[in-house]
C-alpha cells in the first residue's frame, strides 16, 4: 500500500505528484501488463538476444 503523507496547506496536485512517483517505483504497471499474456522462456531469452544485438550494433555505429 502506497502511503503519501501530505502537510496541512499542500497542494493536491503536489501529493498527487508523489504518489505518481511512488507508484511508478513500484514498477506494478509494468508488472500487470507483462502477466496478462504469457511469453515463453524461449521467446523471452530471443527477444533478450535481439535487443543485445540491437544496441551493440548502435554503438558501433557512433564509433
Amino acid at each position: 500500500m502506497i502511503i503519501v503523507e501530505v502537510k496541512p496547506g499542500d497542494n493536491i496536485e503536489k501529493a498527487l505528484k508523489k504518489f505518481k512517483r511512488k507508484f511508478e517505483k513500484t514498477g506494478i504497471v509494468k508488472e500487470l501488463r507483462s502477466r496478462q499474456a504469457f511469453e515463453k522462456p524461449s521467446v523471452r531469452n530471443r527477444k533478450k538476444m535481439m535487443k543485445a544485438v540491437y544496441v551493440q550494433q548502435l554503438r558501433t555505429a557512433e564509433e
